[in-house]
């Protein structure tokens, strides 16, 4: 399963409309931490498919959404369950970490 392309038109239509946990990515193409996180984003999302979605929002495309969750530092992975925030992770993670965080809301 692919990765959502979020923006601030559809932000909260998928969130509620979504049975499952929604990890979402507030990230912006020139941000180098946000570069190396991508991939074990994409990593997640496929093997926690099923289980989980997973969302980008570029902040700079969708300044209202990021600033509605208080986004001021990027990459910054909010899961969301049920429309609402559960978890923030601000920072690059490794993988195990980032796993570890979210697996008590799976």
């Amino acid at each position: 399963m692919s990765e959502l392309v979020l923006t601030d038109q559809n932000f909260d239509q998928v969130l509620t409309e979504s049975e499952l946990p929604i990890l979402v990515d507030f990230w912006a193409p020139w941000c180098g931490p946000c570069r190396f996180v991508g991939p074990i984003i994409t990593q997640i999302a496929e093997e926690r498919a099923g289980v989980l979605r997973v969302g980008k929002l570029n902040v700079d495309d969708s300044a209202n959404t990021a600033a509605k969750f208080g986004i001021t530092g990027i990459p910054t992975l909010i899961l969301f369950k049920g429309g609402k925030p559960v978890e923030r992770i601000v920072g690059a993670l490794p993988k195990d970490k980032l796993e570890k965080q979210l697996e008590p809301h799976l």
